[in-house]
């Protein structure tokens, strides 16, 4: 039986945080109260909070699942934004672990770190400069971080969505663009068109009353007028280029960091998404300043001519439904020249080979992006950016580990730094 303290300290004003009061013996969801010692609960960001209780094993076995094991349990229910620290001084078992939750005002949200020995190892794996993190089982997490470590990082690539997942959900207070969202023509009539597919069709793809094979069809079906628009409407490189200078876009804070890792560990990277790889590569230029030979776009790429006109698309069309099926013959590199790349370059076929997968996205459909893989360990990363209230069960249920509230990159570079080390390291 686990038991999970559950009183709650007093009003305590945000701006003057105190320790919150020892647990009475008193309590029936404690063993023994006198072994445990208060943690301490700070309140941010508001006027008066309620603060919640989370206590620390102090003295010998006897609390928790099993004799002779020392814990940490922590749980909040329906608490406004709190800050929760604790330090390895008083664990331990446990590495230092810090959790920080804000902007979760109402959501009754239970998070704990079971009675195990590696828990605070997982935390570590993933939890980097403050970051709102939730872990469905943390036991299958480990045991697939050092399955992917035995197997080095010849074994592994890094399959992501781009926008919301490497892309930045919020930019001062406003929705960044999406990759497809951003581009202009320079015609407003054909922009004016575009929207008009959008507020058609989008209702259509979030419906989730109309079955997936229908649904695939109309998404086919919007994708391919959008794209005539775009060849019609006369699009032109350089307005890729003016659209992405002025577009509201931006990575998140490690995004450059995990590229150079991975690249020093020569671990390809797909980057897959329904909007149009030309666009991607641009912001790829344009807002980390360099490309990276490992990176694969995995998108509908655009045909220029010698004029930088737009007069095709290559290949078969790619949109939201359909994305995990084209790794293979749709990816390309990142590449300095206008027009088409043709060919594969002669390092890609390795991708085939590599039998670990580290998944990122911002969706639960992203999962799927794998599908086409013959992989033997996949890690999930979810970021959940807004609806955190509806969506976090079903999220944590999903993924391996998912980031809250537009979390940087930060926890994802520690995580790919310790898959690609090596055991013993």
């Amino acid at each position: 039986m686990r038991l999970v303290p559950k009183c709650l300290g007093p009003e305590i004003p945000a701006t003057q945080p105190e320790p919150l009061p020892a647990c009475t013996d008193a309590d029936p969801t404690t063993a023994s109260c006198s072994q445990w010692k208060p943690m301490h609960a700070t309140t941010v960001e508001g006027t008066s909070r309620r603060a919640h209780c989370g206590y620390m094993a102090g003295g010998g076995g006897g609390a928790g699942d099993g004799a002779g094991r020392r814990g940490l349990w922590w749980r909040s229910i329906s608490i406004p934004p709190i800050c929760c620290t604790a330090f390895s001084h008083h664990l331990p078992f446990f590495a230092p672990v810090r959790f920080r939750f804000k902007k979760l005002c109402g959501l009754p949200y239970r998070s704990y770190c079971r009675d195990r020995i590696h828990q605070g190892e997982i935390m570590e794996h993933v939890v980097a400069d403050g970051a709102e993190v939730m872990i469905g089982d943390d036991q299958l997490l480990q045991d697939k971080i050092n399955s992917v470590r035995l197997s080095g990082p010849s074994k592994l690539q890094i399959i992501a969505d781009f926008d919301a997942t490497l892309t930045k959900y919020w930019i001062n207070g406003q929705r960044g663009h999406s990759s497809h969202g951003l581009l202009q023509q320079g015609k407003p009539e054909y922009d004016l068109k575009r929207q008009n597919l959008y507020e058609h069709y989008h209702p259509l793809e979030i419906d989730p009353t109309i079955p997936l094979d229908e649904k695939a069809k109309l998404m086919e079906e919007w994708w391919e007028k959008t794209h005539a628009l775009l060849i019609e409407g006369g699009l032109t490189y350089a307005a890729i280029k003016s659209s992405v200078a002025k577009s509201r876009i931006t990575f998140r804070e490690g995004v450059t960091e995990l590229f150079e890792l991975l690249e020093r560990n020569n671990v390809p990277v797909l980057i897959f998404s329904a909007g149009l790889a030309d666009i991607i590569e641009e912001v790829l230029r344009q807002k980390l300043h360099r490309s990276f030979k490992n990176v694969r776009i995995v998108s509908n790429r655009m045909v220029f001519d010698q004029d930088g006109n737009l007069i095709s698309f290559k290949g078969k069309t790619i949109h939201v439904l359909n994305k995990n099926e084209h790794a293979i013959d749709m990816a390309g590199p990142v590449h300095d020249q206008l027009g088409d790349v043709n060919g594969l370059t002669a390092d890609f076929s390795s991708v085939k080979s590599r039998t670990n997968v580290l998944l990122l996205g911002d969706h639960i459909g992203d999962l799927g992006m794998s599908d086409g893989l013959n992989y033997n360990t996949r890690i999930s990363v979810g970021f959940l950016n807004d609806n955190i209230e509806s969506s976090s069960d079903s999220y944590r249920n999903a993924f391996d580990v998912v980031y809250l509230n537009d979390a940087p990159m930060w926890g994802v570079v520690k995580l790919a730094s310790q898959l690609c080390s090596t055991v013993g390291d």
